[in-house]
């Protein structure tokens, strides 16, 4: 797929933009002069990040969208093609998860994170179809490493990035068979020190935390931003989901025995506050980082290296040994 005008000619639309990877993506892609449109469903962290973007110089449209309304999602592409007269990238971004076992989660809560996840990003790649056939455009969808391996305590928030997966891999192939030179890109990153955590709903009594290794959430902005220029399949964020991809596909009985592990890593030694989380309502957003209690990689290496084609057989290859050492470890241990 040949590269996509510079993204100081492009007109992004970016879901989830209230806080985290959105918030960062938009702030990056305004910064490097690009038209941004902000959705989200907290109208006045919307209205902050709009004002913030134009003083800077930049211009941009805030429109509250709540993605599981379909209508309000065809509204978000009409209001940006009516302001702009384009789409040229989309990035799906909106979700959120639940920590609690899967038997104890109520099937309302399921349903409800399933309908934010998948099916918010579904009708985001419906509504914004038509228009990026015009533009010769760019669809981004956010998945995550919890897109290819599985974490207890997060069971159906692994659930709906699985699906995304598929959708996002099935409309590719879709759109390559009928010619269009729509390019659709699925970024899985790994724990990132977003308010992910924080936002989340808890049905367990601890604070919950992601396991470490956690980085910096403008590596994935920074990945959004790549392939709304350079046009990729998909893109880790954070040579350790990587990692951990290659090892479940290599191992998957024996990663099973490592994912256990993963309950003790995601529950911090304090007591649960905001149990609620932002599966129904939105929080107060307005921050790109969360609070995570570890240390935050500033960088991935192996992100760095994945997106330059001359580096990427180098790294790829040191990300398979690293997950046969991870297998061999545990088959010792």
């Amino acid at each position: 797929m040949p590269s996509k005008k510079p993204l100081a000619q492009q007109v992004v639309v970016i879901t989830g933009a209230s806080s985290g990877i959105g918030l960062a993506t938009a702030r990056m892609a305004a910064a490097r002069g690009a038209k941004v449109v902000l959705a989200a469903r907290n109208e006045g962290v919307l209205n902050e990040i709009h004002g913030e973007i134009e003083r800077g110089g930049g211009e941009a449209l805030a429109v509250i969208t709540d993605v599981t309304d379909r209508d309000a999602v065809e509204a978000l592409a009409r209001r940006t093609v009516d302001r702009f007269g384009r789409i040229d990238t989309w990035v799906n971004d909106a979700g959120l998860s639940i920590f609690g076992r899967i038997e104890e989660v109520s099937e309302e809560d399921h349903r409800r994170l399933f309908e934010t996840n998948f099916w918010g990003l579904v009708h985001g790649s419906l509504a914004a179809l038509p228009h990026l056939k015009e533009s010769r455009g760019t669809l981004i969808n956010l998945g995550s490493v919890a897109s290819d391996v599985a974490l207890p305590l997060q069971g159906m928030y692994c659930a709906s990035k699985h699906a995304i997966k598929g959708f996002t891999d099935a409309l590719r192939i879709e759109l390559e068979e009928e010619g269009t030179s729509v390019a659709v890109t699925l970024i899985k990153p790994a724990a990132i020190d977003t308010p992910f955590a924080e936002n989340a709903k808890n049905y367990t009594d601890r604070a919950p935390k992601l396991p470490p290794p956690v980085y910096r959430t403008e590596e994935v902005a920074e990945a959004i931003l790549h392939a709304a220029e350079n046009p990729r399949r998909d893109i880790y964020v954070g040579g350790a989901g990587r990692m951990m991809s290659a090892a479940q596909a290599m191992a998957p009985r024996l990663f099973d025995r490592v994912g256990r592990t993963m309950i003790g890593q995601q529950l911090q030694d304090k007591p649960a506050e905001h149990r609620e989380g932002a599966l129904y309502a939105p929080r107060e957003g307005g921050n790109v980082k969360g609070g995570h209690p570890g240390y935050v990689m500033r960088r991935s290496l192996y992100t760095r290296g994945s997106l330059h084609p001359l580096t990427t057989a180098a790294v790829v290859a040191g990300v398979g040994f690293a997950a046969a050492s991870l297998l061999g470890g545990s088959r010792r241990h």
